[in-house]
């Protein structure tokens, strides 16, 4: 259980880093935060015994605080989240936090099976330094968890939560997608400002997008393999894996979104759909023996 102490230090924390307004981070009284933007989902580099390779980790960091990324995504799918052990997830998070550009907003995976202990995590997680946390379906009952299980989760989490919180619906791992009637009562809650969406499925982007349009949330694409669809739909940014390899080409394609050179757009698209497709998380082998 989180004592008197914990939430009282976390609070403080919250209160000072969002008075600090980088980079539109704190985006006026009664709105909540700007998350639009490109992500690369931060890896975690293993030596060749499975142990956490910091200093690899740090020296990516290095190379990706010089492309125009709006933040770091760390501990999502990328970041292989499950072969770490809690002290593990945490530490990886304060390595990240002092390693990155202070102008960056650090969205850090807390999910986990029950709320209680994505609670603690997600708390542990502020306390360490993530700005926002991004949470992934509870999904080992995954025949369980309806609509409204779904929503008594995030929302316990969320009004607990001393950040952010982002959804974060990834089904190819899960087995789960987060259903769209529960995104759009979510997206009512002050203080969950967003999903990321690893679906594809545009259709139902768009759907959320036009759904939660009277709220102040937003909806990321989870790949950089549907990105121009994403923002042609209304979604406002990506956590693009390929912007760990590619990360100039990703930023370029927003650029040329935003900016409605849609036919450049389309060129540069086609030509980034086979590297994505190339660039999927190669698992740790001696993390699944």
């Amino acid at each position: 259980m989180l004592g008197r102490g914990v939430w009282s230090s976390v609070r403080q924390g919250l209160s000072r880093r969002l008075s600090r307004n980088v980079g539109g981070w704190a985006s006026g009284e009664g709105r909540k935060v700007d998350i639009a933007g490109i992500y690369p989902p931060v890896t975690t580099p293993f030596t060749a015994t499975a142990e956490v390779d910091y200093g690899k980790l740090e020296e990516n960091l290095h190379k990706l605080g010089t492309f125009p990324f709006r933040g770091f995504v760390v501990q999502g799918s990328n970041g292989e989240f499950p072969f770490l052990t809690s002290s593990e997830r945490l530490e990886v998070v304060s390595r990240v936090r002092q390693a990155m550009p202070k102008d960056k907003l650090l969205l850090a995976g807390s999910g986990c099976e029950s709320t209680q202990a994505t609670v603690e995590m997600t708390v542990s997680m502020a306390q360490v330094g993530a700005d926002a946390a991004i949470v992934v379906t509870p999904c080992y009952y995954r025949g369980r968890m309806s609509s409204a299980a779904l929503i008594h989760h995030y929302t316990k989490v969320a009004d607990l939560s001393p950040v952010p919180v982002v959804l974060y619906s990834v089904p190819a791992n899960t087995g789960l997608a987060l259903p769209v009637d529960a995104v759009v009562t979510l997206s009512q809650h002050p203080n969950i400002v967003g999903i990321k969406d690893s679906g594809g499925d545009v259709t139902r982007m768009g759907l959320m997008v036009h759904k939660t349009r009277r709220q102040d949330f937003q909806v990321l694409a989870g790949s950089a393999g549907f990105l121009l669809a994403s923002y042609a739909v209304g979604a406002v940014g990506g956590v693009c894996a390929l912007a760990n390899v590619l990360g100039a080409q990703v930023c370029q394609l927003e650029r040329l979104c935003l900016t409605g050179q849609w036919e450049d757009a389309q060129k540069l698209q086609h030509r980034l759909i086979e590297p994505n497709t190339a660039n999927s998380v190669q698992i740790h082998p001696s993390c699944c023996m």
